[in-house]
Order: structure tokens, then C-alpha cells, then sequence
């Protein structure tokens, strides 16, 4: 099959994807590569839009298990009970824009917003949707739960594209991935959390932490209170001779993986404000409060002090509350959707959240951060038997601010019961084509497989109504 895209790539002849869909069928006229070239001369490029590469560091503020478009961003005050749910929509700081009552504090900051009304990802299945968001491309095939990383489904997460191509000097991560991995029941990993076919060299920084712990630290970046700088550098290059003497050995893939990000962890440990980063004590108390003493909260306080200290991307995965709450305290609500909404949920997420906003934009740093509001899919239009509401992939909201995005917009719609999208629909290819953009890589940039093949890291388009 014949793909054109719109990239801007050359060709090997150096004619690019765009010149050819322009140009379309002037070939088939007869028209000679001399002609051609004459042709595209006249071709004006579709200019850049100036938002490119504003975002020097992006958030990924993940909400795994999917939350309701209903009961956030789209609320269908108009549709029948068994589908708007018991909660009602108030006004937001956008005229026009109403969001759930459940949302008091995002919605006064909705002008630092660009919503997405219609994302799509046409997939049901947690790992395989999830697969498609944290990538930008489908999983082969979808709606395939408890799927496995491994060829064919082996394309690199955005944060490890992010990682090998805004590469810091010493071998720093520029992607840090907190506080877990994202796993179904059965610590069963979804697909498209690493590096893929790209090695493990690229996987972003994950870190297995709870930032709200008292005695927190992370033991990587540890260093022991009577060793300095000098003595550091002494055991270090004491590692690297008894590693030489060791690469005669026949070592595995995971071995080299750890050996990477043992070096990775040393010169964090090296790097002051990497290192004081992490230091989530230094932060005043009233700070702490603000975001919330969760997890989850702290951790997005984690990830503005790591933008700060120039990690690139901060991905942050929900974590699940505890086998004491309906559907573990996370957003997979198939049964007491309103319950859990109500209770613990949204006043978490919608407390923290905007607590990121606020302390970005409070220090300056809001215009050069990007920050994505997301899950894997959303949420049926219909509420089933037991109160809750299933996957649904057909469509659901996204939001965005900062670092580029067009404040106080909605992009895209959904239908009057938020079951399929009406207007401007988005695909994870064009969300991850646009906070490329933002951060300052082009779209069209390739990386090579294990087989030296040029690919370019997304095939989407960006979403130029929002930038």
C-alpha cells in the first residue's frame, strides 16, 4: 500500500511526501523529474505554525483506567438520565465552556485550557488503546486486553522518542516516567511503555516511588552522607575498570539495560538539581497541602520540580487506591460510577490538577511547559446495571495548556449523547504529532529500526486549531 504523508520528508530522489500529494497526478500527464522539480518550485510550503518547539518540558498527567468524557469536559445536560449521570454542568472560565460540577477548581482555570472534545482511538481494550495513546500508533489488532509487549507491537512510547531525541549531555534521561509502571490486574505491563524496537538505551528514567512518604527518597539518586565528590568519582572509574575486565562475559539484554541506567542513576546523583529535585521535603507545607498528600498528588508535584531542574517530559501514571474502594480507586469504574466520582476521585484529581496549573503559571513556567490532561479512552454513553460505565474508545476528552497551546478553546465535538465524535476528530497519531511540534521536534523526523530503516516517529498531523 502507497502512504503519502504530509511530513515534509524528502524522498531518496529528494522530492518530498508533500511536493507528490500536491503535485498529485501531474506524473501520470508524463511530466519528467526536470518538469517535476520545475513544478514543485512553484509549490508554496504550508509555513510552520509559531508555536513550534515553545514547550522546553512537557507533563503527562495520566489517569489509567479511563475517565468519563460525561462527568469532566462533556457533560450532556440535555440526554436522558441513564446517560448525563446525576451530576450537573456549571460555567468555566470560557464563555460557552461547561464542565461537570465535579471539576469546581479546573473549571475557574479553563482559560489556560485547550479542550479536545473528540479524541478517538476506536479501541475498548485497556493495553491496546493504552498502546495507541502512549505511541500514536494502533495496536495490531485492537481491542486485544492483556496484551503483551513484542513485535508487531514494539513501536517506542513518546516519552523514549522524547528521550533519544532530546538527549542531555552525560547521558542524563530526558524522560522520567513516576511513580509506577502501568500494569492490568496481574502486574501484566501494558505495551508501549518502553523503547521498543529502538533498544533499551532509549527506555525513559522509570522510578517506582510514593513522594508523600514521609522518609521518601529515591535510593538510585541517594548518595551517602560521607561520600565526596572525589571519592565518588574514585569508586566510579573502580567500576569501570572491573567492568572492562568483565565484558568478556556473555551478557544479557536485561543486564546491559541495568548496566545503562546504572550509569544513568550515577550522573544523576551528580547532577546537584537533578538531585535536589527529588527533594520533595524543601517544598513548603502549605505547597504540599495544596497539591494533596496522595501519591498521585505529590507525584505531580514531583514533575514540576523535575521540569524545573531540565528533565524534558515527566510522565505520571495513576495509581490505584487501594482494594478497599470500588474498582481499586482507580478510573476503571464499571461498577458505582457516580460513587466513586464523587468520593474520591474527582475531588482528587481535580484538586491536584489544577494545582499544577496554578504553580506553573505562579512561577513563570506555565508558557513553557506543556501539560496534557489524559486517560486511554473514555467512558459508555450509557450507565450499565451496576451504576458504572465501560470502556469506550470511540470517543472521549482531552485537554491541554501551556507550552504553546491555544488557551480558552474547544476543539471538536460529540454527539448529543457523547457516543461518536460529530466534528473534529483527533487520533493519538495527531496528539502526539502536536506535542512534538510543541516541544520542538518536527514531525517528520525519522529514527532508524534494528534494520537501519528510516521511519519517521509519527505518521499524524498536527492539531494546528489548537497551537
Amino acid at each position: 500500500m502507497l502512504t503519502i504523508r504530509d511530513s515534509g520528508a524528502a524522498l531518496c530522489d529528494q522530492v518530498s511526501r508533500r511536493d507528490w500529494l500536491r503535485i498529485g497526478a501531474l506524473g501520470t500527464l508524463g511530466l519528467s523529474l526536470p518538469a517535476l522539480n520545475q513544478a514543485r518550485a512553484q509549490v508554496s510550503p504550508i509555513p510552520r505554525p509559531s508555536s513550534f518547539g515553545k514547550a522546553k518540558a512537557c507533563i503527562l498527567v495520566g489517569l489509567t483506567g479511563g475517565p468519563p468524557q460525561h462527568e469532566t469536559w462533556d457533560p450532556k445536560p440535555d440526554a436522558p438520565e441513564e446517560i448525563r449521570g446525576p451530576f450537573r454542568p456549571i460555567a468555566s472560565s470560557v464563555p460557552g465552556l461547561q464542565v461537570c460540577e465535579l471539576m469546581p477548581r479546573l473549571g475557574a482555570l479553563a482559560h489556560h485550557f485547550a479542550v479536545l472534545r473528540a479524541m478517538a482511538t476506536r479501541d475498548n481494550a485497556h493495553s491496546s488503546s493504552g498502546y495507541y495513546m502512549l505511541t500514536g500508533v494502533p495496536h495490531t489488532p485492537a481491542n486485544v486486553e492483556n496484551a503483551r509487549a513484542g513485535a508487531p507491537n514494539n513501536w517506542p512510547s513518546l516519552a523514549s522518542l522524547v528521550n533519544r531525541l532530546k538527549s542531555r549531555p552525560g547521558g542524563m534521561p530526558a524522560s522520567v516516567v513516576i511513580p509506577e509502571h502501568i500494569w492490568n490486574d496481574g502486574n501484566i505491563p501494558w505495551p508501549g511503555q518502553d523503547a521498543g524496537f529502538l533498544g533499551r538505551a532509549t527506555d525513559p528514567w522509570l522510578l517506582h516511588c510514593d513522594p508523600s512518604a514521609a522518609t521518601f527518597q529515591v535510593p538510585a539518586l541517594a548518595m551517602p552522607d560521607d561520600l565526596t565528590p572525589l571519592r565518588f568519582d574514585d569508586r566510579r572509574s573502580l567500576l569501570d575498570q572491573v567492568n572492562r575486565h568483565l565484558d568478556t562475559l556473555n551478557r544479557t539484554a536485561a543486564v546491559a539495560n541495568y548496566n545503562h541506567q546504572f550509569h544513568q542513576a550515577l550522573d544523576m546523583m551528580r547532577t546537584t538539581s537533578v538531585r535536589q529535585a527529588f527533594d520533595v521535603s524543601h517544598e513548603p507545607a502549605s505547597m504540599r497541602d495544596r497539591y494533596g498528600r496522595s501519591r498521585y498528588a505529590q507525584s505531580l508535584l514531583l514533575a514540576r520540580r523535575l521540569v524545573e531542574s531540565g528533565i524534558s517530559l515527566v510522565q505520571i501514571n495513576w495509581t490505584r487506591m487501594g482494594p478497599n474502594l470500588p474498582n481499586q480507586g482507580g478510573w476503571d469504574t464499571h461498577n458505582a460510577n457516580a460513587q466513586s466520582l464523587r468520593s474520591h476521585l474527582m475531588p482528587l484529581m481535580d484538586r491536584a490538577v489544577s494545582a499544577l496549573i496554578e504553580d506553573l503559571a505562579m512561577r513563570g513556567l506555565l508558557d513553557e511547559t506543556l501539560v496534557v490532561w489524559h486517560g486511554e479512552f473514555g467512558r459508555t454513553p450509557r450507565i450499565n446495571p451496576n451504576a458504572g460505565r465501560d470502556h469506550w474508545g470511540s470517543v472521549f476528552s482531552l485537554a491541554m495548556a501551556g507550552g504553546g497551546v491555544r488557551a480558552g478553546v474547544v476543539h471538536g465535538a460529540s454527539d448529543r449523547i457523547g457516543a461518536y465524535p460529530r466534528e473534529g476528530q483527533v487520533l493519538p497519531q495527531d496528539l502526539t504529532a502536536t506535542i512534538f511540534h510543541l516541544l520542538g521536534i518536527d514531525p517528520g523526523t525519522e529514527v532508524h529500526d534494528t534494520q537501519n530503516r528510516p521511519i519517521p516517529i509519527t505518521r499524524g498531523q498536527i492539531v494546528r486549531q489548537i497551537v
